[in-house]
Formats: C-alpha cells, sequence, structure tokens
C-alpha cells in the first residue's frame, strides 16, 4: 500500500470516528495498528474495519475484519465503507445481523 492509500484510509478512520461521535454520542477514536486495535475503538462487542476506498472488494475486507476480531476477541465483525462523495455503508455477516436485530426487536417489545 502506497503512503497516500495509507493517508487516505487514515482520514477515513478519523471521519468515521468523529461522525459516530459528534452525530451518534458515541466515544470513539481511531485505533492504533502497533497497539493491536481495530481500526476505530469505542463501540462496544463490534470490530470496526474501515475501509475508505473507491473499489471495494468486500469479501476479502469481510474476511479481514473476522479474522482480525477473532484474534483480538473484541467483537462481531463489520466493515464500514466508503466511497468519495457517498455515504458511509456497514457491512456484516447475516448471522450477526439477526443476533444484533433480535437482541434490539426484544428491547423494544
Amino acid at each position: 500500500m502506497g503512503a497516500a492509500q495509507q493517508r487516505k484510509g487514515a482520514k477515513g478512520e478519523r471521519e468515521l470516528a468523529q461522525i459516530l461521535r459528534d452525530m451518534y454520542g458515541y466515544e470513539t477514536k481511531r485505533g492504533s495498528v502497533f497497539q493491536g486495535t481495530s481500526d476505530v475503538v469505542g463501540l462496544p462487542g463490534v470490530h470496526i474495519e474501515c475501509k475508505r476506498v473507491e473499489r471495494l472488494n468486500i469479501h476479502e475486507a469481510m474476511k479481514q475484519a473476522q479474522q482480525e476480531a477473532a484474534k483480538r476477541c473484541d467483537g462481531i465483525p463489520a466493515v464500514f465503507h466508503r466511497r468519495n462523495r457517498t455515504e458511509w455503508l456497514v457491512t456484516m455477516r447475516l448471522e450477526d445481523w439477526v443476533d444484533l436485530y433480535g437482541s434490539w426487536n426484544n428491547d423494544t417489545e
């Protein structure tokens, strides 16, 4: 990965952390590769893999998220991603989404 791509990735991680803080009230910040954390930390139970690219291989990104989440035991793997001039999206495994939805749905009944 070139220096420009690394800068864009770091900028995307800071951007995502700021949105989660400012718009949603989570105490998130950019993680540290050297400390072995996810790309963005502060959402307990969720391992965030942040991708700020124009062409994303979502299956490879999810594989990376799954491997790192298993290694770090820091939550369900989720890929937060966006292209230029588009909104942020979140991709996760169906089984994890169903668990989250079931928990949320049980709390609202």
